[in-house]
């Protein structure tokens, strides 16, 4: 038997024991996670979805994409930016695909989507940040663009809370935060350029 399930905005066709991976969805190696968006399950098609149908699968691991490099150049205005991105995935193992509202045989739980991951997540403050933040007001980091409400927290959980304090950050710096989160050097770069031109406002 087979399946059509939807997912991270995209479809999958599915069959027990498949392997591959798809958007990341929240949990951790060997959790089960339940898709209940079931376009189709053999011959049923569903209106829009298969009522009573649900695909069961194992996270294998959490994983990252190939890196995709973005270069930007504007003719004669001296110009030009390089971005960095890795696409965050989960990879996965079909277990079981249910139908007439049957129960996993495993302990399952809904998967999440990246996006609804990202509004419930909760950015702890690690033990030790990278760097000291400033004394007086944060600024709003989320005016640079590429940085949005979870990466701001995370960087400020990290020490780093104004456009001054981001625009001054050496090579070293960059290097130090690639390593250490999930932001690559090319936009760490961006984010510092951007910074500096807010910082002289």
């Amino acid at each position: 038997m087979f399946a059509v399930i939807k997912t991270g905005g995209k479809q999958y066709r599915v069959a027990p024991e498949d392997k591959f991976t798809i958007e990341r969805v929240a949990g951790e190696a060997g959790d089960l996670v339940t898709f209940k968006e079931v376009l189709m399950v053999g011959s049923s098609i569903g209106a829009p979805f298969v009522e009573g149908a649900t695909v069961t699968a194992e996270i294998v691991e959490q994983t990252r994409g190939k890196k995709v490099i973005s270069f930007k150049k504007r003719r004669r205005q001296n110009s030009k930016r390089t971005r960095g991105h890795r696409q965050d995935l989960t990879m996965i193992r079909v277990a079981e695909i249910l139908t007439d509202g049957k129960a996993p045989s495993g302990k399952a739980k809904p998967a999440k989507s990246q996006k609804d991951e990202a509004a419930e997540a909760a950015v702890d403050a690690p033990e030790t940040p990278l760097f000291t933040a400033p004394e007086g007001k944060a600024d709003d980091l989320t005016a640079i663009k590429g940085i949005g409400a979870v990466a701001e927290k995370q960087l400020k959980a990290q020490g780093i809370t104004t456009y001054a304090q981001l625009a001054a950050l050496s090579d070293e710096d960059v290097a130090r935060i690639d390593a250490a989160m999930p932001f690559s050097a090319a936009q760490i770069g961006d984010w510092r350029e951007q910074a500096g031109a807010l910082a002289a406002k």
